[in-house]
């Protein structure tokens, strides 16, 4: 069962805007390094909306041949079930463990129709299930009742990535109903972590540039839970400033380019790439805030 630091992977991209797999062992390799329970391809950190799939494809084995027996969560999905069924068979076939889907979004599904995509999806495929319920990102709202619905009919759905804020309340919710029948992941790039340990999150998803910060936050919730508090409120400026829309991806991968493990901080556009001024702040933050990634230890 998924549990613990499982990071989304930042996807390198060349100064033209092409697949640079060498940045993406390194990137790989520093993951493995540090300690990870698992790790997601093709989330929105990853720019999996601008990857074609015969890139996933290429990225997906390029991970895989590193990964040893670590589970790899692949995000698939669709504007229909007979779509995402499709992707989420695909990644399965590839070797996924975990098929991360969000609710179709094109056309607003109310409870009825969500319920019936998961109940499509769950007759149509043989992989673990994982819903992510992302409103700001998709503009759907899985309500709590039926997300509690899906759980209880389909057993293929073995966890649920809460990311509608506040993710406390739903979360609380969701472990009352389910117990620990269901795995609840914590994202927004772990900027509410502390509080979601406290309500009973088996794990968190946030980006890849900081494995040591979640690694040490999470070591010492099991000893120390002021400890655990501490780091956290240490850290949640850089957390922050990593969740921002249009512009989260381009700090991550600034970060990892600082680092030297991306040979290029190139994001495909919708996303867009930080100007000078985010530039220095985000520099003044990582200089503050030592990361395993640029040399410190959290």
């Amino acid at each position: 069962m998924l549990k613990g630091n499982i990071p989304i992977l930042a996807t390198a991209f060349d100064e033209q805007g092409q697949l640079d797999l060498a940045s993406i062992e390194r990137l790989v390799k520093f993951l493995l390094q540090q300690g990870i329970d698992g790790l997601a391809l093709f989330g929105n950190a990853s720019e999996g909306y601008a990857l074609t799939q015969d890139e996933k494809q290429i990225l997906f084995f390029c991970v895989k041949r590193l990964m040893g027996d670590l589970p790899l969560v692949a995000a698939a999905g669709g504007a229909s079930s007979a779509v995402a069924i499709e992707e989420i068979n695909r990644v399965h076939r590839w070797g996924a463990q975990v098929a991360m889907v969000n609710p179709p979004s094109v056309v607003k599904p109310g409870p009825e129709e969500i319920y019936h995509f998961w109940r499509d999806i769950c007759q149509a495929c043989e992989i673990d299930i994982m819903i992510q319920d992302a409103p700001l990102m998709t503009g759907v709202n899985i309500p709590v009742s039926t997300l509690v619905r899906l759980c209880q009919d389909f057993p293929a759905i073995r966890y649920i990535k809460v990311e509608q804020p506040p993710t406390t309340l739903k979360i609380t919710a969701l472990k009352q109903a389910l117990g620990d029948s269901v795995g609840l992941f914590g994202g927004l790039n772990a900027g509410f972590l502390f509080e979601e340990l406290c309500r009973g999150v088996t794990g968190t998803m946030p980006a890849c540039e900081f494995p040591d910060v979640i690694n040490a936050i999470l070591a010492a919730w099991q000893q120390d839970r002021q400890e655990a508090q501490a780091l956290f409120y240490r850290y949640l400026p850089f957390l922050r400033y990593g969740v921002q829309p249009g512009i989260g991806v381009a700090i991550h991968k600034t970060v990892l380019h600082q680092a030297g493990i991306f040979a290029s901080d190139y994001v495909r556009e919708p996303a867009k790439s930080l100007d000078d001024a985010t530039r220095r702040e985000l520099k003044e933050i990582t200089d503050f805030l030592p990361l395993a990634v640029l040399g410190g230890r959290p």
